[in-house]
């Protein structure tokens, strides 16, 4: 067991592949899968600030909205293809990151989580009251991909399968920038940053440059998540920049794990599968899903993966 626990630490990129690759014939059907892809790749882009670098955002709603809806305009008002636009949403989220950072940057503890809360919440009044380019209350409509030839090879982007793996090339790719940021210099400084600001500062380690880089990076890669869900839904829903998106974050990163690699995706996965079998039977599915999130923090507060890794203490892996 400890030699396995050892593989997947050192090629995880690639066993997170393998696990997805497979993940559309585990689970019912394909669009569910595809919500795992996108809201797993927004709670580890989350987890990046929170987790690893421990400030606690509650406007990260934002940069997944914000990749959505820029994505979204690009493609309907502007004709611009589709892997264009998902570079605009993830360059309009990092350029959102800098600024809300910069401000919240300046704050501590639960002050910064208010003011991120704060800044993303005007975020989500402005572009909710554009409603000539965002549609406002109805959303934004007609987010389509149309067909596209790859090598000769025509790409029909609507066949659910054929959307999973595309996105997967998305997913992965990130997930693999996101190992390489941990693994780097960087990565070792975020760690020091979370466990003792101070002692980090008196290290010689620019704290300000390295929270407000990091709250970049976080936000670019929550940008990616909202782009490849606007063209999963082929719409941009209102909901996008709500501050409960955010919540959904917190707690898919708890559940799973925080400040481990692959907890964010396993809290997005059991979350998102609980839910979708909940809603058959109640619609009250959210207080389910809250009692169960509620067993999990006081009974396993170190959530499923970061439990099953604290069974092996010897073992560096997370």
């Amino acid at each position: 067991m400890h030699s396995m626990f050892k593989l997947i630490q050192k090629h995880r990129v690639l066993a997170v592949a393998l696990f997805l690759m497979v993940l559309p014939f585990i689970l019912p059907y394909e669009a569910l899968a595809v919500n795992i892809l996108i809201f797993g790749l927004f709670a580890m882009g989350f987890n990046l600030l929170f987790g690893y670098t421990g400030l606690l955002s509650f406007g990260h709603a934002a940069f997944l909205g914000m990749g959505s809806y820029i994505s979204g305009i690009s493609i309907v008002h502007y004709g611009a293809p589709w892997a264009l636009a998902i570079l605009f949403g993830i360059m309009g989220a990092a350029f959102g990151g800098l600024v809300i950072g910069f401000l919240a940057i300046r704050t501590r503890g639960i002050y910064f989580s208010m003011v991120t809360l704060a800044l993303g919440q005007i975020v989500y009044y402005a572009f909710y009251k554009a409603d000539s380019l965002t549609g406002g209350e109805n959303g934004l409509r007609g987010v389509r991909v149309d067909e596209f030839n790859f090598l000769g090879i025509t790409i029909d982007f609507l066949h659910p399968l054929t959307k999973y793996y595309i996105i997967l090339i998305f997913v992965v790719a990130a997930v693999w920038l996101i190992s390489r940021i941990l693994q780097s210099p960087l990565g070792a400084v975020m760690e020091a940053i979370r466990e003792n600001e101070k002692r980090a500062s008196a290290c010689g380690f620019d704290v300000a440059k390295t929270k407000l880089l990091v709250f970049i990076l976080s936000a670019a890669i929550c940008g990616l998540a909202g782009s490849l869900r606007a063209l999963h839904l082929s719409i941009v829903p209102s909901d996008s920049l709500h501050y409960l998106q955010s919540g959904q974050a917190v707690m898919m990163s708890i559940l799973g794990g925080m400040n481990t690699f692959f907890g964010p995706f396993i809290g997005a996965m059991v979350m998102l599968y609980v839910e979708d079998v909940i809603t058959i039977f109640t619609k009250h599915w959210m207080a389910v899903v809250g009692i169960i999130f509620m067993f999990f923090v006081l009974f396993f507060p170190k959530g499923i993966w970061g439990s099953i890794l604290s069974k092996f203490p010897n073992q560096k892996v997370d």
